[in-house]
Parts: structure tokens; C-alpha cells; sequence
């Protein structure tokens, strides 16, 4: 009896490692097991999935509605991971972006003071908004749909973040209380429609079908060393082509949710993505465009990475 005792007390100290490091700690995913949506907690950097839904059945199946149920739903989530139960195998479950349905998603140009002085440009002295469609986002893995529409695609890694509360013309000092967490975004770009045609307008060259891919997953703002120096970088099959830091942000989270909150109600699970660094295609000489077979690598430390291949 002891000895089988001593066997098993590895594992289950290496069960409560595991779990005590969710007590400050989640990653929040959406997935499909058996064709059902879920939402779930990743255990670690492209571990296996625990099925919170499945832990609690008050908890909702995606992850706006999980949002919207505010600190009240995290510490239901919380509840569930710490006792460690409903864990899947990630070779069983088909991960999607974290969320799919936003009411807004709120881009953010020209935000990296590095990338201002690759374009010999001025770093902007207030936030350039613009937006995507939510048809733009597309899951972790699935392909980028090059139009026939361009002929000039580029790639662009970012850093995004994701509102938990609710709130209009929001305190700076304030703002951090109105965010969920992080994730990263590739706001995939058609240069020739947001630079040169529609008069000038962006939207159109930034929101065609799949051009948002999002994931992998929703970490939470204290999971995270500071959100504001973190590496980041975008891999075009397997060659770095931009390779900066969180900290060269122009405006940071603070002052975005701020600044946005004093036009626009933020509301969860809206969805801000903050500007890409240097080293964009449009910018290099000559320029580089995606073509057809590529795949992207958009990474972030901490956060972690999404692949997707241009179909």
C-alpha cells in the first residue's frame, strides 16, 4: 500500500503544480469537442484544454457571453480549474479564435514609434482608429483567403487586447479594470485597397473574409509579466520579417481604452488590436507581398503563437 502510495505522489504533486499556477493564471479558449463549442482554460502554452463549460454548466459556451458574466464568471472558471477535472487532450479538440463575435473591433494605426520612423513619418500625437468586419476573423491554424481582388497582401503581427467591463469615457488611471486579457492578432492587409483605391479609406483593404486571424489564446492581464514588454515578432515561412517590442507602443493599453471609451461605449468582449512594428512588407524595398502557399507565424512572449497558411 505505501509503496503504491510513493508511486502515485509525483503525479499528484505534479497535478497540484499544475493547478496552483492557474490560481493567478488562465488562458482562456474556445474550442469544439465532438462538434460541441466550448470554452476552455489552456493549462499551458499548447497544452492540453481543460472544459470549464463542462465543469459548470452555468458557465456559457462562448466566450462573449463568458465575458459578459464579468468577475463573477472568472471566479467560476477559477473555481473549476482548481479542481482540476474535465481535461482534454489537445489532440482531441479543434481550437478556435477566442472569440468570434465581438460587437466592435477596434484597430489602431501607425502605433509602433519604430514603424513611424521605417515610413520617415511623425509618431502620431493621438490614437489613428479604424476597424474590421468580424467575417475578418478566423481561427488559429485555418487558412488567410488571398482575393482575387489584391495583389498586394502583407502580413502584420499585434498585440490585442480584449474588454471584460463595460464602460464610456473611461479614467486612464481606471482603464486596466475594463480589460480581460491579451491575444495576438494578425491584421492581414490588402495594400492596394487601403493605400490606393476607395479614396484613401482603409476599411475595405483590412476587412476582407479571413483577414484577422486571432488566438491563441485570451490571457489574462495577470497572467502576464507586463503586456507593455513583450517580444513580438511575424515569421513568413520561417524567416523573421518583424521582430520588436510591446514597449515601442506609442499609446499604450491605458490610454487606448481611454481615449476610445470617450466616443464609443466599450463592452465585452470587444476587441482592440494596438498596431504592428516594423519590418511589413509594403515598407521594405523592394516590397515583399504574400503569395499563395506562404504560412504566417505571429508571436508574442507569453501569449504565445498563430499559424496560417495563404489558400
Amino acid at each position: 500500500m505505501f509503496g503504491l502510495l510513493n508511486h502515485l505522489r509525483p503525479l499528484f504533486n505534479s497535478s497540484k503544480s499544475i493547478l496552483s499556477r492557474f490560481k493567478h493564471s488562465m488562458r482562456l479558449v474556445q474550442f469544439f469537442e465532438d462538434e460541441r463549442q466550448r470554452v476552455g482554460v489552456e493549462i499551458q502554452t499548447g497544452g492540453d484544454i481543460m472544459d470549464i463549460s463542462a465543469g459548470d454548466p452555468s458557465i456559457p459556451s462562448d466566450m462573449k457571453s463568458f465575458l459578459e458574466g464579468g468577475e463573477g464568471m472568472m471566479l467560476k472558471a477559477k473555481s473549476v480549474v482548481d479542481h482540476g477535472q474535465h481535461i482534454l487532450k489537445r489532440t482531441e479538440v479543434k481550437l478556435k479564435a477566442p472569440i468570434h463575435n465581438p460587437g466592435k473591433i477596434i484597430c489602431i494605426g501607425m502605433n509602433y514609434v519604430d514603424h513611424c520612423l521605417e515610413q520617415n513619418v511623425p509618431t502620431p500625437t493621438e490614437p489613428i482608429l479604424f476597424s474590421k468586419f468580424n467575417n475578418a476573423i478566423t481561427d488559429p491554424g485555418a487558412p488567410i483567403i488571398y482575393p482575387d481582388e489584391t495583389e498586394e497582401l502583407d502580413f502584420e503581427v499585434e498585440l490585442a487586447f480584449v474588454i471584460g467591463k463595460p464602460g464610456k469615457n473611461i479614467k486612464k488611471s481606471e482603464a486596466m479594470d475594463h480589460v480581460a486579457g491579451y491575444t495576438v492578432a494578425h491584421d492581414v492587409s490588402a495594400r492596394d485597397w487601403q493605400l490606393k483605391k476607395n479614396g484613401g479609406q482603409w476599411l475595405l483593404g483590412k476587412t476582407f473574409d479571413s483577414f484577422c486571424p486571432l488566438g491563441p489564446a485570451i490571457v489574462t492581464k495577470d497572467s502576464l509579466s507586463d503586456p507593455h514588454k513583450l517580444g513580438i515578432r511575424c515569421r513568413v515561412n520561417g524567416k523573421v520579417m518583424q521582430d520588436s517590442n510591446t514597449e515601442n507602443l506609442a499609446f499604450k493599453t491605458e490610454e487606448l481604452v481611454s481615449y476610445i471609451s470617450r466616443f464609443v461605449t466599450l463592452s465585452p468582449g470587444d476587441v482592440v488590436i494596438t498596431g504592428t512594428p516594423p519590418g511589413v512588407g509594403v515598407f521594405r524595398k523592394p516590397p515583399v507581398f504574400l503569395k499563395r502557399g506562404d504560412e504566417v507565424e505571429c508571436e508574442i512572449d507569453e501569449i504565445g503563437c498563430i499559424s496560417n497558411t495563404v489558400q
